[in-house]
């Protein structure tokens, strides 16, 4: 702007001189020139140049893996067994054989004692031989009967009393199956399934036999 306003301005002056040199013409027409001239003057304004730059970045994908976790397995060898077999000893087929009976008597010579309850009749006995007897013995009634079988003495009480018949007394009591014992009793009645023996046979037994020692009861 400041170039055009000098152009113009020595335009101006130009024909200023002209018109006072040559001394012909009006001065108007010198200004109209001039204003023609100033109009003519042509500004060319250029436009800045704008320049635009468009940058796409593409897009960063970003892909992790996981990598699997990573299992160890330890196996551990079990030691070997060791089995040890032992063979049992077979049992032995051979039945042991009964001991003999004591002659005259129905029991076998290991019992201390034996009673044959058909007969009426005990006898004591030592080492397999008779000792006393036979000896006349009673023993349990009908709904009382004394057991069969062979048995051990569990102890002995000279004088007994009958806790559960009234106090009766039972003179050297020698026990040999729970309540069941040889003592001195009646001969002519039968008892509740003790062995009733006379009062001397009584004192025998009630002296020969001793804990532990076996009776043996037939029918």
């Amino acid at each position: 702007m400041k170039v055009n306003r000098l152009i113009a301005g020595a335009v101006v002056a130009a024909a200023a001189l002209l018109a006072t040199a040559c001394g012909t013409g009006d001065a108007a027409p010198a200004a109209q020139q001039v204003q023609a001239a100033t109009t003519t003057t042509t500004t060319t304004t250029v436009a800045p140049t704008t320049t635009t730059t468009t940058t796409t970045a593409a897009p960063t994908t970003t892909t992790t893996t996981v990598a699997p976790p990573v299992t160890t397995t330890t196996t551990k060898k079990k030691p070997p067994v060791t089995t040890t077999t032992t063979k049992k000893p077979k049992p032995s087929t051979t039945a042991k054989p009964a001991p003999a009976p004591v002659e005259g008597v129905p029991c076998a010579a290991t019992a201390s004692a034996c009673i044959d309850l058909s007969a009426n009749q005990s006898w004591l006995l030592k080492d397999g031989k008779v000792v006393l007897g036979p000896v006349p013995i009673t023993h349990g009634r009908a709904g009382y009967r004394t057991p069969v079988g062979t048995f051990k003495v569990g102890w002995k009480d000279i004088d007994h009393k009958s806790r559960e018949f009234n106090d009766a007394p039972m003179p050297f009591s020698v026990f040999f199956n729970g309540g069941i014992a040889f003592h001195q009793g009646s001969l002519k009645v039968q008892s509740h399934g003790c062995i009733h023996l006379s009062a001397s046979a009584a004192k025998a037994y009630f002296n020969g036999l001793s804990v532990g020692d076996t009776v043996q009861v037939v029918a």
